[in-house]
């Protein structure tokens, strides 16, 4: 694991990296737009964000159902709590949608399209973790690495947009707190 964490975390930066310079952005603050030049409306780009955001929460649940050998049911409350909190993510697709002249049909079903992307991504994180020994801690090591750099890349400098920055720091660093806290104590 000496190598595999470091380099788990440093291919999600990498990719993270590379995502924000090549798909097209705006930074909710700032209105600053990045990534390649794309006539992109605003809702499409909230609608290109989610469905992006929903490719790893399909992995996460792939990978569960493939750690779940003898208990199922940690997999399953992960993929209910995925599934809960896609309605309002559905939702937040769906009424600027509406609001912006798609009927409500449309509208709904762009938000129901951008969720939809969860299903194969967990059939591939389900194939990797069965089919790749020891997958695991790279592929959290991944997720730690891209969460990291879109708080430092986004989170924090939105904070700082509105002379909030303490406070954006701050938090960055009691989630971190927290983390290490519950993975000495679970570990």
């Amino acid at each position: 694991y000496l190598l595999i964490i470091p380099a788990g975390f440093f291919c999600g930066v990498l990719f993270l990296t590379l995502c924000d310079k090549l798909l097209p952005h705006e930074h909710m603050m700032s209105h600053e737009r990045e990534g390649v030049k794309a006539k992109l409306s605003q809702n499409q780009l909230l609608m290109l964000a989610m469905t992006l955001h929903n490719i790893p929460e399909g992995l996460a649940v792939g990978v569960a159902f493939a750690c779940a050998q003898h208990d199922i049911i940690p997999a399953l409350i992960l993929s209910i709590g995925i599934g809960i909190q896609n309605f309002p993510e559905g939702t937040a697709i769906s009424l600027p949608m509406h609001q912006y002249g798609k009927s409500k049909f449309v509208a709904m079903m762009y938000g129901q399209f951008s969720g939809i992307i969860e299903i194969p991504s967990a059939i591939l994180g389900y194939i990797f973790a069965t089919t790749i020994n020891n997958i695991l801690p790279f592929a959290l090591s991944f997720a730690a690495g891209a969460m990291l750099f879109v708080c430092v890349e986004d989170m924090i400098p939105e904070a700082s947009c509105k002379n909030q920055i303490d406070i954006g720091a701050i938090s960055c660093m009691c989630g971190f707190l927290v983390m290490m806290v519950l993975d000495i104590m679970l570990s």
